[in-house]
Parts: structure tokens; C-alpha cells; sequence
């Protein structure tokens, strides 16, 4: 398996983790105040959805430089 489809792997599985956490955080809510670390539990999967979404969307956009310049050059 190659690094791209690691990076797609990892980031499907954050998402799931990433909605299992907000899910929890709104059923807590639902009994009164939650703890803090609930509350702040989405926030570590979902940074590391940013870096991951983010690496995904420039992707295409330097595949594409490449092979302009092995067309080029």
C-alpha cells in the first residue's frame, strides 16, 4: 500500500472516530454538564483530519506540475 492510500485509510478511520466523539459529546451533554475532556475529545482527530484532508486536496494539483514537466522536459 502505497503513502496515498495510507493517508486515505488513516483519514476515513479519523472520521469515523471524529463523529463517534461529537455523537458522545452530545449524549453527554443530554445528562448535564459534561467534563472537559469530553467536550474537547473531537478536537484531536479532527486536526489531524486538517493535515490529512489538506495533503488530499494538493494531491491532484502537484501530480498534475509533475507530469507537466516530465512532458516538458
Amino acid at each position: 500500500m502505497n503513502w496515498s492510500k495510507w493517508i486515505r485509510q488513516a483519514h476515513r478511520w479519523l472520521s469515523i472516530i471524529f463523529t463517534a466523539t461529537v455523537v458522545a459529546n452530545f449524549v453527554t451533554m443530554a445528562f448535564g454538564q459534561p467534563p472537559a475532556w469530553v467536550v474537547y475529545s473531537p478536537l484531536p482527530p479532527l486536526f489531524l483530519m486538517l493535515f490529512s484532508g489538506l495533503y488530499m486536496f494538493v494531491l491532484p494539483y502537484v501530480s498534475r506540475g509533475r507530469s507537466v514537466q516530465r512532458a516538458n522536459g
